[in-house]
């Protein structure tokens, strides 16, 4: 039998006081206006309608769109922003990238439109690459920074294992593309660093990377993080590379240090070698060249006066095979006066009884004035000849 609700009863036949599932709680826990009734929801809304119309009698229309309008201006006016001289401003459309804006005060359509966000783009940031420096705290300073040998460790050019620790910094360049063109910036930044430091040590020799060549290699790996990062569009500028540690690995470096030591003390007698070579050669080139110069004038006075001589010889010749008498008697006058010259002049006469002496007085007028003569011994003149003024015996013409 169907259910029936127009009657008063239940389908049992039971009186039905409050619909099929008995009466309605009473007291004050029941709904509604009344006493042991259930709410009305019609009744609820005309009764705020008749509240509404009281509180705003006949302008209520023109306060509402008042209302309206003041929190529209409102809403529009929070789209202003300011961005600090350190902060770049990037502003999303729905999510988006839309456009970055300069330090200043700017303006953005209001959320749910745009967003902006205002990251620090002049802040350094620093990745350590090979180590673990401490945390800039008063607990973490007393601990020492850790190795990262997975890292360090990279094998140079000449096949030799190194230890290299250096640090990278950088700053965001351009704010859009750093937030949406990597997820992980740091890790990007170090990836790349490592990479480009184990190429630029890979053609380096370990001597110049322990020694004058740690500015090239931190320049040439600028470049090349730099280059990465550009093509990654990322949005990031390295500013520096900074080498920490480079060292040969801990197990050999004692014998790494007396290798060092050794190639220090050759380099040292190598230089003093060529010191003493540099200084031997050139005195021992100047002699050489000195005893060259002077052969060179010997020979060249030898020349000289053996081709005055075989003149001299064929100029005689000639005046002799010309006039052979007076060749001759000219010939002997020049003999006797060479002879003359280097022996003392004694005239011989016949009617005196011995060898006269003559006074030398060319040989006086030669001497300077004053000039004192050196004092000879006199020897006695042996038997039969006169002494001279000069204490010694003369010579004689017969």
């Amino acid at each position: 039998m169907p259910w029936n609700n127009t009657g008063g009863q239940s389908p049992w036949g039971n009186p039905r006081p409050g619909g099929p599932w008995g009466a309605p709680p009473q007291g004050p826990q029941g709904g509604g206006g009344g006493r042991g009734q259930t709410p009305d929801l019609d009744d609820i809304i005309r009764r705020a309608q008749d509240m509404i119309r009281r509180v705003l009698p006949n302008g209520g229309g023109k306060l509402i769109g008042l209302g309206v309008i003041v929190l529209v201006g409102l809403w529009a006016a929070s789209g202003f922003f300011r961005v600090q001289p350190d902060e770049q401003g990037v502003v999303l459309r729905f999510g988006a990238f839309h456009r970055t804006t300069p330090p200043g005060l700017n303006y953005a359509i209001p959320w749910p439109v745009e967003s902006v966000t205002t990251p620090r783009v002049t802040r350094i940031n620093r990745v350590d690459i090979g180590f673990r420096a401490a945390a800039d705290t008063p607990a973490a300073r007393i601990v020492a920074s850790r190795d990262a040998l997975e890292e360090s460790l990279m094998l140079t050019g000449d096949e030799n294992i190194i230890d290299i620790d250096f640090a990278v910094f950088w700053r965001i360049r351009e704010a859009g593309e750093f937030l949406f063109n990597i997820r992980n910036a740091e890790q990007t930044v170090k990836s790349a660093a490592e990479s480009v430091m184990r190429e630029v040590i890979g053609r380096t020799p370990i001597q110049p990377a322990l020694t004058e060549a740690r500015a090239q290699i931190e320049q040439d790996v600028r470049r090349g993080v730099q280059a990465i990062l550009d093509q990654y569009v990322a949005g990031i500028e390295v500013t520096q590379v900074q080498l920490q540690k480079v060292d040969p690995p801990a197990a050999v470096i004692d014998a790494f240090r007396d290798v060092q030591r050794a190639n220090a003390d050759r380099e040292r007698l190598q230089n003093e070698a060529r010191s003493f070579a540099n200084d031997i050669i050139p005195r021992a080139r100047g002699e050489a060249d000195r005893l060259e110069q002077e052969a060179q004038a010997f020979r060249e006075s030898t020349v000289a006066r053996a081709r005055g001589e075989g003149q001299r010889f064929v100029s005689v010749l000639t005046a002799y095979q010309a006039a052979q008498d007076v060749t001759v008697r000219r010939m002997y006058i020049e003999t006797l006066e060479e002879l003359l010259r280097r022996n003392p002049t004694v005239l011989v006469d016949d009617r005196l009884q011995g060898v006269v002496p003559f006074l030398p007085l060319q040989d006086l007028g030669r001497q300077a004035p004053g000039a004192a003569q050196p004092q000879r011994p006199a020897q006695a003149p042996s038997a039969g000849q006169p002494a001279t003024p000069q204490g010694r015996p003369t010579g004689s013409f017969r």
